[in-house]
């Protein structure tokens, strides 16, 4: 007697995005620790050279800051030093600007492995996360030594510091997912990278205090999640002395953890497509 297989029917339903991207790295936890060492040999091949422009390039946009904006335009700091004040933005700042460069370009530098390859994508822009930390780590040695020069003491609040970092990570890792996954078909969006980090790096108080932007915008410049996550080191970091914005703290945990999800859902939804398109 023949069956009627007309009638038989196969439904496959996708795992749970969430867990089925942590199941996924977890499983594939080695290639990810490869990658991210790979990366910081690279980064530190050269041990002098490395180390040395992870101090010069913070130190470098510390004194034309502090020229510009400390002594020319004679913008206050409070009882801080310019140049420390400067300096304890610099560090989120610049950590923000190489998880993205790094991880927006990561898909399309290792192109050959993600074509050929099957792993979780993901762990390619995130390895991106952890070259930045040692980057981090490297000029908060600078500036512990410039505090510690000009007597500048945190407080207990220096405890609540991974929260702001932690802030800092999902801010950057959420845009970074969005623009690794946009660069896959849109190769030239990268190269306007450059002109959205300079541009923000001036609309964000990284040369100045946010303390100088005046009481009806300080709202809407909030909105820009790095302006907590800067006025959060800050306080930290350099004690009473440092004036933080705490609706703006909130402000950027909230639009923060927002970004962090479209950027890893917008990357989960293109990820099927990316060993075609690159």
């Amino acid at each position: 007697m023949k069956e009627n297989i007309t009638d038989f029917k196969i439904t496959i339903r996708p795992d749970t995005p969430a867990g089925s991207i942590i199941k996924d790295v977890w499983q594939y936890r080695h290639l990810f620790y490869f990658l991210a060492w790979r990366d910081i040999l690279v980064r530190y091949k050269q041990t002098l050279a490395g180390v040395a422009w992870s101090v010069v390039k913070p130190l470098a946009t510390m004194i034309v800051f502090t020229i510009v904006f400390g002594k020319l335009a004679d913008l206050p700091s409070g009882k801080v030093p310019y140049g420390v004040m400067v300096l304890a933005a610099l560090l989120p700042w610049q950590f923000f600007t190489n998880v993205l460069s790094s991880s927006g370009n990561s898909l399309v530098s290792n192109a050959s492995l993600v074509s050929k390859v099957y792993f979780p994508r993901v762990i390619i822009p995130v390895t991106s996360v952890v070259v930045a930390l040692v980057d981090f780590l490297v000029a908060f040695v600078l500036l512990i030594g410039m505090m510690l020069a000009f007597g500048v003491w945190p407080g207990m609040a220096i405890l609540l510091l991974p929260g702001f970092m932690g802030i800092a990570v999902l801010f950057s890792l959420g845009t970074g997912l969005f623009v690794a996954a946009l660069n896959v078909k849109y190769r030239d969006f990268m190269h306007l990278m450059p002109f959205f980090l300079q541009f923000g790096l001036y609309l964000s108080p990284v040369g100045y205090s946010s303390g100088i932007v005046p009481g009806h915008w300080r709202f809407f410049y909030s909105l820009n999640p790095m302006v907590g996550v800067i006025d959060g080191f800050r306080w930290v970091l350099l004690g009473q002395d440092a004036l933080v914005y705490w609706p703006g703290v909130f402000i950027s945990m909230v639009l923060s953890l927002v970004i962090f999800i479209f950027g890893l859902k917008f990357f989960i939804r293109n990820e099927r497509d990316f060993a075609d398109v690159i």
